[in-house]
C-alpha cells in the first residue's frame, strides 16, 4: 500500500475542512484512506523550528509523495528531498519563494495548488471599510513568530490599501493563547472600529476563541477562513479551502499512478469566498449595505 505523508506547520484542529477536501480528491482518482492509501501525518503545532525534523522523518520513512500544507512546509520537504514528489498547497507565488522554475513547467519534484490569498489580503480591509465607512482606525492582528514569507507581503498590501483609503492601522502581536486578552484589550483602548485579522495558521487554530473574543469587545472583525465566521465571527474572505485541498487529492492521486510531478502545472486555484453572519452584525447593531450582503457566498442568520 502506498504511503502519503502529510506535513504541516499547524494542528490538526486547524485542518478538518482542508483534510476532508483532500480526501475527496484522492477519492475522485481512485484511492481511499486505509483502503487502499495509507496517510502519515506530521504536524509541527505551530512550531515551524520542527519541520525539518519532521520532514527527515517523512523521507527516511520513504513515503510516496509528501503533502505539503502551507509555505514553511514546502520549502522545507523541497530542502529535504530531491526525489520523493511533493505536492504542495501555498499562498504565495511559487516561482517568487523558489519552489518550481515555472507555473507550468514545475521542472523538478514540486508541483501543487496556489491560492488567491494573500492577493486578496488588502481587499478584507476594503470589506470591513465599506461596512464600517465612518471608523478610521483599524486594527491589524499580526503573530510575530508567524511564518515571514506569508506575513510579510501581507503587511505591505494592507498598508498600502491602509493610505489609499485613509485609514490609521495599528499592528496588536499574539503569538500565544497569553497574548489575546492583552491585544484585545489594547483595541479597545485604542477605539478601533474594526479588526482584521492577519491569515496564519495560529490564529486558523484559534477561530472558535477569536471570534468568541470579538464578539464579548464589541469588534466587528474579519478573517481568511469561513469556521471563523460559522463560529460567530463577522466576516470572512479567502480562498476556498475545499476547492484548493481537493486539487491536492488529485494531484497526489495522479502521482500515485505514476504521473511526474514536473508535467504537472501548477494550479492557480481563483475562487474566493465572502461570508457574512448576519446574526453577529445584528449583535453588534452593524447593518450590513444591500450591495454587499449580495455579494456574499453566504449568509449566515
Amino acid at each position: 500500500m502506498p504511503v502519503i505523508g502529510f506535513l504541516t506547520n499547524a494542528s490538526p484542529d486547524a485542518y478538518t475542512y482542508r483534510l476532508r477536501a483532500f480526501r475527496q480528491g484522492l477519492k475522485d482518482t481512485g484511492y481511499v484512506e486505509g483502503e487502499n492509501v495509507a496517510v502519515e501525518y506530521r504536524w509541527a503545532d505551530n512550531q515551524v523550528e520542527r519541520l525539518p525534523e519532521l520532514t527527515a522523518e517523512l523521507v527516511r520513512r520513504q513515503v510516496s509523495v509528501v503533502v505539503a500544507g502551507s509555505t514553511p512546509s514546502a520549502v522545507a520537504a523541497k530542502a529535504a528531498t530531491a526525489t520523493i514528489p511533493i505536492v504542495f498547497e501555498v499562498a504565495v507565488d511559487p516561482v517568487g519563494v523558489g519552489l518550481v522554475a515555472s507555473l507550468n513547467r514545475p521542472g523538478s519534484n514540486l508541483t501543487g495548488v496556489t491560492n488567491l490569498n494573500l492577493e486578496v489580503g488588502a481587499k478584507r480591509l476594503e470589506l470591513l471599510h465599506e461596512l464600517l465607512p465612518t471608523a478610521t482606525i483599524i486594527a491589524v492582528l499580526a503573530n510575530p513568530a508567524g511564518s515571514a514569507i506569508v506575513a510579510e507581503p501581507f503587511v505591505r498590501s494592507i498598508q498600502a490599501a491602509a493610505r489609499t483609503l485613509g485609514l490609521q492601522l495599528h499592528f496588536l502581536h499574539a503569538s500565544t493563547d497569553r497574548d489575546f486578552d492583552t491585544a484585545f484589550a489594547t483595541l479597545v483602548q485604542l477605539r478601533a472600529g474594526g479588526l482584521v485579522i492577519s491569515p496564519d495558521l495560529f490564529f486558523l487554530a484559534r477561530y472558535e476563541q477569536l471570534a468568541a473574543l470579538s464578539l464579548r469587545h464589541a469588534v466587528p472583525a474579519i478573517f481568511q477562513y469561513r469556521q471563523f465566521v460559522t463560529a460567530g465571527g463577522l466576516m470572512s474572505y479567502g480562498a476556498s479551502e475545499t476547492d484548493n485541498y481537493r486539487l491536492v487529492g488529485i494531484y497526489v492521486g495522479k502521482i500515485l499512478k505514476g504521473e511526474k510531478p514536473r508535467d504537472l502545472p501548477v494550479q492557480r486555484s481563483t475562487k474566493v469566498e465572502l461570508l457574512i453572519n448576519l446574526k453577529t452584525a445584528k449583535a453588534l447593531g452593524i447593518t450590513v449595505p444591500l450591495p454587499l450582503s449580495g455579494r456574499a457566498d453566504e449568509l449566515i442568520e
